[in-house]
């Protein structure tokens, strides 16, 4: 793993701490989740939920995720044998790739992609094909896709919708990787944790709900983005049970098991009525379109993202290459501290000016971190630290 050093969120959000820069690199709000989730977490840790839960996860958590899929995609789950909680998406993520993939095995994903796939990928031994989404509308080349299948392909890993682009995946694009894993005899993992933050375009469309697919797909999401609460680390993969039961084997020897007092909270979370992810989906968009205007201000070209929780720019006018624009100019200079979205390629030609900021704050925090850009105010003025007053999650 000495390839992979530290996750670039870890560095940028230490160096937003060191330079009092805001912080629009790491993906965690800087507002808490809704009072009726908070709750439930203190009643459960109160009440003396604090010992091991069972294995799959807690009966409460494991019935509202197939209520939740149920009530949004039509689809039918058994909670004892579909459904697995995990230590948030990333476990997941990391158990089903090790549960499914070996030496000799090739797994196709889309770049630029969140950093611990490779690293999973690298973990089972498997080789990674990647098929790149180019800036500004991160659409798939067909041709591209079917020349990163082989005899060899084991998994697409499918992010949708899709950090950092903010792109979401069509349906007609779905089909066809969904066609192509079938000819390939391969399985389909994806990772669906903006699920609930699609603002515009296209509705989110589960692999799972395509003909023929929810036999050979494994649909991960989790409760720290929908609920801002990315501390808490719970997380699910749902899917078929011989699956499933295979992703268990290996997630019993990760960490055994998650935690006992905030399943229950998530469970009230997936419960809640339809006017909270309305109002959830509302508030993203009114902070995604500040944000995007104030990078417009600055004469920064940006690719509109349909959902998510991150808005990429694109910062060649500020004449350097985006790795050292996020190291070294942008906190230093200007007081704000973005991701170069070329760590998130394998081929990092592909995103030179690339940087990827987060919307995922307060106004007043987008606000200012626009004013910094537009203006070259840096570190000590206005707002500093806005923004990394809290320690997040990778994400």
């Amino acid at each position: 793993m000495a390839a992979f050093g530290t996750t670039i969120f870890a560095q940028m959000s230490a160096l937003a701490t060191t330079t009092g820069a805001i912080n629009l690199g790491q993906g965690f709000p800087d507002t808490d989740g809704p009072r009726e989730v908070l709750d439930a977490a203190v009643e459960a840790l109160r009440s003396g939920r604090n010992q091991y839960p069972p294995g799959r996860g807690v009966p409460e958590l494991l019935s509202a995720i197939a209520t939740h899929q149920r009530r949004f995609y039509d689809i039918e789950l058994d909670p004892a044998s579909d459904i697995l909680v995990t230590v948030g998406a990333t476990e997941a993520i990391a158990a089903s790739v090790l549960a499914l993939c070996g030496p000799g095995d090739e797994v196709v994903l889309f770049e630029p992609y969140y950093d611990s796939y490779a690293a999973t990928v690298a973990l089972a031994g498997a080789t990674l094909r990647t098929v790149p989404l180019r800036f500004p509308d991160f659409a798939i080349d067909e041709a591209e896709l079917r020349a990163a299948f082989s005899e060899r392909t084991r998994m697409v890993l499918v992010n949708t919708p899709h950090n950092p682009t903010g792109k979401v995946f069509t349906a007609a694009e779905l089909a066809l990787i969904g066609q192509l894993a079938a000819e390939h005899g391969a399985w389909v993992v994806t990772d669906e944790v903006y699920e609930h933050l699609v603002l515009d375009g296209p509705p989110h469309v589960p692999m799972a709900t395509l003909p023929g697919m929810a036999e050979r797909t494994l649909t991960i999401s989790s409760g720290g983005k929908t609920f801002s609460t990315t501390g808490w680390k719970v997380g699910w993969v749902t899917g078929p049970a011989e699956a499933i039961s295979a992703v268990l084997a290996v997630k019993q020897f990760l960490t055994f098991v998650g935690s006992s007092t905030y399943q229950p909270a998530i469970a009230v979370g997936l419960g809640l009525p339809d006017t909270f992810y309305t109002g959830l989906r509302e508030r993203m968009t009114e902070q995604r379109d500040l944000l995007c205007a104030g990078l417009e201000a600055a004469g920064l070209p940006i690719a509109r993202p349909a959902a998510g929780y991150f808005v990429i720019a694109d910062a060649s006018p500020l004449g350097a290459d985006a790795a050292e624009l996020c190291r070294t100019v942008l906190p230093h200079d200007y007081g704000v501290v973005g991701v170069p979205v070329s760590v998130f390629h394998d081929d990092p030609t592909l995103a030179p000016s690339l940087v990827r900021f987060a919307f995922c704050k307060r106004p007043e925090v987008l606000e200012e971190a626009a004013r910094r850009l537009a203006g070259g105010g840096g570190p000590g003025q206005g707002l500093e630290g806005q923004g990394n007053d809290r320690q997040g999650t990778v994400g």
